[in-house]
């Protein structure tokens, strides 16, 4: 460091890369683990020379990925499986559904490029659908680690999990939710975190992105006298019914936030839990129900499509103000 300047911040890491590094680690102190690429680049084979023959590159081939994993969990094997999460939510979706949901088997999923992180690469890269689908795979355990220090527990703490395991994971750096998050907690696979208390409304979000908005968000709302609690519901399953419940009671009612088709995803997690335990109004901001239109940075989509902290603000100042609608960019909410 040159006399007289202020050290670098230390530049944000993001949760594909605390994974890549992490994995070798993990696999050094079980021998059970393996890990199984798709040729996505994020690995170089030297990382794992001190676990020889534990690295499987299968190339572009997401559905024998998938078998072959199962078959290493049927054997004892811990696989930690690698790919896009499109490709793991729809290309190789049978493969996930007969070889290891049907068998329980304790495959871990780890998914890159969630939501809509490969923005630049247009709709058959967008991975909208995935946690619809994993949360409705009997036995799976689904995880939306906030940042890249979460997304390091989500994995470890995933390797001594029964059963098959789906982590989402984005693509580039996000901002650290330590700040975001006083006395918030530990993370803790399958309970959701506090961010924020508050008793005129509540705001749930999963994934980076939307746990950020929902934290301005509430931020905002309090400079206008309005109390939101915020709750980062990073395990949609199983789902912490407890807290999301808690989070209802006594509100105006609950704004949902994800990187995700409004349908199936934590929104309907959310407003599925709440109708059975405790009916309450749930807004949900998520992607319309349509693609894409274009291919475009990450933010700048979701900025396009509304999933923002000025989304969340409005959709929550709707509910308290007891009027009817979504409070988001989509006029026809009766679609989704």
């Amino acid at each position: 460091m040159t006399a007289g300047r202020a050290p670098e911040t230390p530049r944000p890491r993001s949760a594909r890369e605390v994974y890549r590094d992490l994995l070798p680690e993990l696999m050094r102190a079980d021998d059970r683990l393996y890990c199984l690429d798709s040729d996505t680049g994020l690995f170089e084979a030297a990382a794992f020379a001190g676990v020889p023959g534990r690295y499987l590159n299968l190339g572009i081939a997401e559905h024998s990925l998938m078998g072959t994993a199962a078959g290493l969990a049927a054997s004892g094997k811990v696989p930690f499986v690698t790919t896009m999460a499109t490709f793991a939510a729809t290309r190789a979706l049978e493969a996930i559904k007969i070889d290891i949901a049907y068998n329980a088997l304790p495959v871990r999923i780890v998914a890159t490029h969630g939501g809509l992180a490969a923005g630049h690469l247009g709709p058959t890269h967008h991975a909208l659908e995935d946690l619809a689908v994993m949360r409705a795979m009997p036995g799976f355990t689904v995880v939306v680690p906030g940042d890249a220090g979460q997304a390091g527990e989500a994995v470890r703490q995933s390797a001594a999990l029964p059963g098959p395991v789906y982590v989402r994971l984005g693509r580039s750096a996000t901002p650290d939710l330590d700040g975001a998050s006083p006395g918030g907690g530990p993370f803790e696979i399958g309970r959701a975190q506090w961010l924020r208390r508050g008793g005129d409304v509540a705001i749930v979000a999963c994934g980076p992105h939307p746990v950020l908005a929902a934290v301005r968000a509430a931020d905002r709302l309090a400079e206008g006298g309005v109390r939101a609690a915020v709750l980062n519901l990073h395990t949609l399953r199983p789902l912490d019914t407890a807290a999301v419940v808690a989070a209802a009671e006594g509100t105006a009612g609950v704004v949902t936030v994800e990187e995700h088709w409004r349908s199936g995803g934590l929104g309907g997690a959310v407003a599925e839990t709440l109708a059975e335990h405790a009916p309450a109004r749930v807004a949900r901001v998520g992607m319309p129900d349509t693609f894409a239109e274009r291919a475009g940075g990450q933010e700048d989509l979701l900025d396009r499509y509304g999933i923002t902290a000025g989304a969340v603000a409005a959709a929550a100042l709707t509910l308290t103000s007891g009027t009817h609608g979504g409070g988001t960019h989509d006029p026809d909410l009766s679609r989704v």
